[in-house]
């Protein structure tokens, strides 16, 4: 196979695009150059990569769709084998990309990228949020390399290192009749409303929190926003279970909430690192995953035991 990375470029941003005219385009190339690069490949493979739609673009096959996702890969190693060799000598640089799970990015991504830039400001990250299974798609995809998530529906083509484990807690407004205590048992929670994290995965966890003490749950609002959700608990629209625990007791509107541990000896969940196996690791993505471990171990930033639920805030309701 003789196509060049250049022709790989170009049908991976025609993948991208969903139309060769806009892909040729965004490259500031010809429209003729980027058809030929996808008839070249299709040729050298055999089987059609994209399916033509009159007026209206393309989309990939099943097979496209993998070759486009090696294609991402290669072109990432490309550039990383093309900066270390103009490089040599010189500290970790480039450009990675990083995904994180929406409720663990907001409790520690912030922190972790300013560290990280700190130690290698040569190093820039390009990073993506979203649930359990879009981190896994975009991995399997080749848009993210590594990834902060959940020990949750994790498949055998991804390497998962555990990082930390969180246990649920319950959050209800700060006015609450049981806002004082600081633990509380799942059961006297039974006939409160409940607001539920409605994220793959993340809702068949709560779920099992409640089966795990014969409960069911009366949902009264669903949200893939934890702000949100803590607003509506400080509002007291009903109660909600947590893991990634804000250092905060106050919601975006001024409002506080109440953190209590649960007396129930219940499963917590474990953040983890995520990446593809087989796969060699760029160096500067070695460098973001140590990092992150290290900020979760004994003695990093994160350090098991030092995320700490903060008490009710004093701060009065409006």
């Amino acid at each position: 196979m003789n196509l060049s990375l250049r022709q790989l470029r170009y049908v991976v941003a025609a993948a991208d695009s969903g139309h060769v005219t806009d892909a040729a385009r965004r490259l500031n190339v010809s429209q003729p150059s980027i058809s030929s690069a996808i008839a070249e490949l299709e040729a050298e493979i055999g089987v059609p990569l994209f399916i033509r739609h009159h007026a209206r673009g393309v989309t990939l096959t099943p097979v496209g769709e993998r070759v486009v996702n090696e294609a991402r890969l290669l072109l990432k190693h490309a550039q990383d084998f093309t900066q270390n060799a103009i490089e040599l000598g010189d500290a970790l640089k480039g450009e990675i990309s990083v995904g994180c799970f929406l409720t663990l990015a907001i409790r520690f991504m912030p922190g972790l990228l300013a560290g990280f830039a700190q130690k290698y400001p040569g190093i820039t990250v390009q990073l993506q949020e979203g649930d359990q299974e879009e981190m896994i798609s975009m991995m399997q995809a080749g848009r993210i390399e590594l990834a902060l998530a959940y020990n949750l529906a994790v498949p055998d083509e991804i390497d998962a290192e555990p990082l930390i484990d969180l246990p649920p807690y319950a959050i209800v407004a700060a006015n609450h009749p049981l806002a004082r205590r600081r633990s509380i048992s799942l059961k006297d929670l039974a006939e409160e409303p409940f607001i539920l994290l409605d994220l793959p995965h993340s809702r068949d966890y709560f779920f099992g929190l409640f089966r795990a003490v014969g409960l069911s749950p009366r949902i009264v609002f669903r949200s893939r926003s934890q702000e949100l959700i803590r607003g509506l608990v400080a509002h007291g629209h009903g109660f909600a279970i947590q893991n990634a625990i804000p250092a905060t007791t106050i919601a975006y509107d001024g409002n506080s909430i109440a953190v209590l541990a649960l007396d129930e000896t219940l499963p917590p969940t474990r953040i983890m690192t995520l990446r593809l196996k087989h796969y060699a690791t760029r160096p500067a993505v070695q460098a973001f995953q140590d990092y992150v471990h290290t900020a979760f171990s004994t003695s990093g930033i994160f350090a098991p035991g030092s995320i700490t639920p903060p008490r009710v805030n004093p701060v009065k309701r409006r």
